[in-house]
């Protein structure tokens, strides 16, 4: 059994990684930032954590993940504040959480992105502020000394998950449809593969196994530049 921190454990994504890796037989703690949320926490079977990560420091991160063995990333500003929050939350906060997880001893490191996390950002990209921070964390991260593994899901979906996948870059705008479901699934099998550390794993909905796709990803599609 390990003791796994969720950040942004209100999340839709959190919500159902959460029973899943609990299922595995894990002790799940799901950070969340307003106490109303606990008992939807509670109720996928993990203990909710109340803790800003927007404005928790190093130091208080540090003592949440304590004991901790790792640290998903699934927490977002979600396009609400501006450019400054998202700045604020998606970068700043995912940054100190990365220092937070080296200070506590925590080697395991899962960072929930998306599949446009590579490169420069056109000036017309819709989500310009939100990729510009994406990119910066993920490349923060790369530079850690940490057990890493990026996924980087296509445009979400509530869809029912399928169980499989495709590994894959795919062009903005091409058909890159995911659902949350299976992002959750895509978290509880990448810390169960230890072939997934130091792999950046863009996908979306296809005919893969879960297990199978996040075994096999090439390499190259680390190279965030």
């Amino acid at each position: 059994m390990s003791r796994i921190m969720i950040i942004g454990g209100h999340g839709k994504v959190a919500l159902l990684a959460a029973p899943l890796l609990v299922a595995a037989g894990h002790d799940v703690v799901s950070l969340i930032r307003d106490p109303a949320q606990a008992p939807d926490v509670a109720a996928t079977g993990a203990t909710p954590l109340v803790l800003s990560v927007e404005e928790a420091d190093v130091t208080d991160l540090t003592r949440a993940f304590a004991g901790a063995d790792a640290v998903v990333w699934s927490a977002g500003a979600a396009g609400k504040g501006g450019p400054q929050r998202t700045d604020a939350v998606d970068r700043a906060a995912a940054i100190r959480s990365m220092e937070a997880a080296t200070a506590a001893g925590v080697r395991r490191y899962v960072m929930v992105s998306f599949m446009s996390a590579y490169g420069d950002v056109a000036e017309d990209h819709p989500l310009r502020a939100y990729a510009i921070a994406k990119i910066a964390a993920d490349r923060h991260l790369q530079g850690t000394g940490l057990d890493w593994t990026i996924l980087g899901p296509g445009r979400l979906t509530l869809e029912e998950p399928s169980g499989a996948i495709a590994v894959e870059r795919v062009a903005e705008g091409g058909d890159n449809y995911t659902s949350r479901g299976n992002v959750a699934r895509v978290i509880a099998a990448v810390l169960a593969e230890p072939a997934s550390i130091g792999r950046v794993i863009p996908f979306h909905d296809g005919a893969v196994p879960i297990a199978e796709a996040v075994a096999n990803v090439p390499p190259e599609y680390s190279d965030l530049s």
